[in-house]
């Protein structure tokens, strides 16, 4: 997109759902970046178009006049100059802002380093992971806030955790800089091993390559205890983990060492601690 587009004038624009501003046709195409899985385009007047992937969107390149391989009723976007037109299809989130003011873009605020870019400091996304306004935040949250990494989705999110034997429910605050040096380098080389290749490969013991995503039901490579699945977060994605191994700042255990009563027929304790009043509790 950025060969066809980039330095080029735009003929025409179109976005039915799109939140902001419209670009207007004239403008030259200035930039097209990614951040995880934003897309962003930005154009000669300072506007910026920013569309979030999630785990539905694309974006396409045509020929001007070629047959778009998806149906008009998925498109979000459309941007077409005298020779290409790029269409993004299935986007859940189609915003544009002005450049100046791209720290108070709501739907983005501040882009994070990019785990991808091997230029990256990984010293300074330690310390923007160390430094989550609320510590209470699970880690689990974080890393899937592009706000303070970008690159890490679900996937990695699960693999990345499983390989630091991180809980789900390990909190921001209880990180050491040692734990958090730990998730960071995991995640960047996970991303970048992987940069070349279709498939995602985080265990390459596992069949499929993955050693807990995907896998609910299955053993643990580790401990060959069994894989569990539960959604989690604002976007109540489903988060794999491994119950017999990923210990490490399990709030759960903490709270295990007082002196509250309970059944002790293992069942029992499962079935308790399991409860949202005990596993959400900080």
């Amino acid at each position: 997109m950025r060969t066809a587009l980039a330095g080029k004038r735009m003929v025409r624009f179109d976005a039915p759902r799109l939140v902001g501003p419209v670009p207007q046709a004239g403008r030259i195409i200035e930039q097209v970046e990614s951040h995880g899985k934003h897309l962003l385009v930005e154009w000669d007047d300072g506007l910026v178009l920013d569309t979030h992937m999630r785990m539905t969107g694309s974006w396409h390149l045509y020929h001007t006049g070629d047959r778009w391989r998806r149906p008009y009723r998925q498109m979000r976007a459309a941007i077409e100059t005298t020779d290409w037109v790029a269409v993004c299809f299935n986007a859940p989130n189609l915003e544009t802002y002005r450049h100046a003011d791209r720290r108070r873009h709501p739907g983005m605020g501040r882009l994070g380093p990019d785990l991808c870019d091997t230029g990256t400091d990984l010293g300074a996304v330690v310390n923007l992971l160390l430094t989550v306004p609320d510590p209470d935040t699970r880690v689990a949250e974080v890393l899937l806030d592009q706000r303070v990494m970008c690159g890490v989705g679900n996937v990695y999110r699960c693999e990345v955790l499983w390989a630091t034997e991180l809980s789900p429910w390990a909190r921001v605050g209880t990180l050491t800089e040692h734990d958090a040096v730990r998730v960071v380098n995991t995640a960047a080389r996970m991303l970048r091993s992987n940069l070349h290749h279709a498939q995602r490969i985080t265990a390459p013991a596992a069949k499929g390559g993955l050693a807990v995503y995907g896998r609910n039901g299955q053993g643990c490579l580790r401990c060959h205890g069994t894989v569990e699945c539960r959604r989690m977060g604002e976007h109540n994605r489903i988060l794999y983990w491994c119950p017999g191994c990923q210990l490490h700042l399990d709030p759960q255990l903490e709270r295990s060492t007082d002196d509250t009563p309970m059944d002790p027929h293992p069942a029992a304790q499962r079935w308790l601690a399991d409860l949202p009043w005990n596993r959400d509790a900080s």
